[in-house]
């Protein structure tokens, strides 16, 4: 019987999204509170989320390739 421990990348994907929606609002809202500027908290949302969506994917594929922590189901 074959065990797989290792997540589909679609899922790796759809996580990443998820947590960028999540991040992008959060990072929006923190970055007007204290500008009061719409156009630098969108600026810096643009900017910031494009490289770190592909740095969480990353993340995640190496991660997932790292079986310490993982549980084997019985």
């Amino acid at each position: 019987m074959k065990i797989n421990l290792h997540e589909h990348w679609q899922r790796s994907l759809v996580k990443a999204i998820t947590y960028r929606v999540f991040i992008v609002i959060l990072d929006f809202s923190v970055i007007w509170f204290f500008t009061k500027s719409t156009n630098v908290a969108a600026s810096f949302v643009v900017i910031s989320n494009i490289y770190t969506t592909f740095g969480y994917y990353i993340h995640e594929r190496v991660w997932n390739k790292i079986n310490w922590g993982k549980n084997i189901p019985l």
